[in-house]
């Protein structure tokens, strides 16, 4: 990872631990895919996914990440210029084949998950040893949501996974949408007062770092780096609910304010829900709108 190094405790003091690039394209290839949930917040539908005799080509991954976008990934062993025109030529593919995609996500995941791809938000990522400046320039000026992945193996157990650049593409909603989208849901339930409340939320979200990307579900706003962090639910009459990437169990649960849903069923991602009634209560939940964020 840039800048930063490890040591591992020995007998003897301390030993670096020597970062290294896999042998192979396919050791990452075949590791991610194996673990793609875990790593990226995606569900895995195939490897080298053929795109047809026009194309000519072979997808290294498709997935379905946790809000229903379609995922293309892209993986090089090092540095390598053409992984992003690469992969933005699949994309521009599967567009085109929406049906086909469809079919995929049926046969592995079933008929709800593929009635909810989210067409808008069509996904990147391209894995690799390392990226050059004119690829986070590139990608920082296009309108497609790519994600740039470094990769490194560290040791014989550990792999590290830093997001060089993240862009929001065509899954981000500009804030004037946003704010009228919950001016409206408040007007249903008569609480203007909630309209203050999500805006603040969002702000404090969407503050959290450069590459904080939000999309706009029917059940729920998703806050994402690589993966989601947070989800806010439309409002209800006294309060929001945000469900967050963090352990109920490491956090001392506070009636009316932190429960754990880990067994409940509920809209978005995450097993720690936040009431949110007032703007102190935003104030109050800053700490675990971080601690999900840098689990992400």
């Amino acid at each position: 990872m840039s800048g930063l190094k490890l040591f591992r405790t020995t007998n003897d003091g301390m030993t670096e631990v020597v970062p290294r690039l896999a042998e192979i394209e396919a050791d990452v290839q075949g590791l991610i895919e194996a673990n793609m949930e875990t790593l990226l917040g995606v569900r895995f539908l195939a490897s080298e996914y053929g795109t047809g005799p026009v194309h000519g080509g072979r997808i290294d991954s498709l997935g379905l990440d946790e809000n229903g976008s379609p995922v293309i990934v892209e993986y090089k062993r090092g540095v390598d210029a053409g992984v992003i025109m690469q992969g933005l030529f699949y994309l521009a593919r599967l567009m085109d084949h929406r049906a086909e995609f469809e079919r995929l996500v049926r046969d592995r995941l079933g008929v709800t998950a593929a009635s909810q791809v989210l067409w808008s938000g069509p996904r990147l990522i391209c894995i690799a040893g390392g990226f050059t400046r004119y690829d986070i320039h590139a990608v920082r000026e296009h309108r497609r949501s790519i994600d740039l992945v470094r990769y490194q193996f560290l040791g014989r157990d550990l792999i590290g996974l830093e997001t060089a650049a993240s862009v929001g593409g065509g899954m981000q909603v500009p804030r004037r949408a946003r704010r009228r989208a919950v001016a409206q849901a408040a007007a249903d339930v008569q609480e203007a007062s909630m309209v203050e409340l999500a805006d603040a939320v969002d702000e404090v979200l969407l503050g959290l770092g450069d590459g904080v990307k939000s999309v706009e579900r029917k059940q729920y706003r998703a806050y994402q780096r690589l993966r989601n962090f947070a989800c806010l639910c439309p409002p209800q009459r006294s309060k929001l609910l945000v469900y967050l990437k963090v352990d109920p169990k490491d956090i001392d649960l506070v009636p009316r304010f932190t429960r754990d849903v880990s067994g409940i069923g509920h809209h978005g991602t995450g097993d720690l829900e936040v009431q949110l009634r007032t703007l102190k209560d935003v104030e109050r939940a800053q700490y675990l709108f971080r601690l999900s964020y840098a689990a992400a």
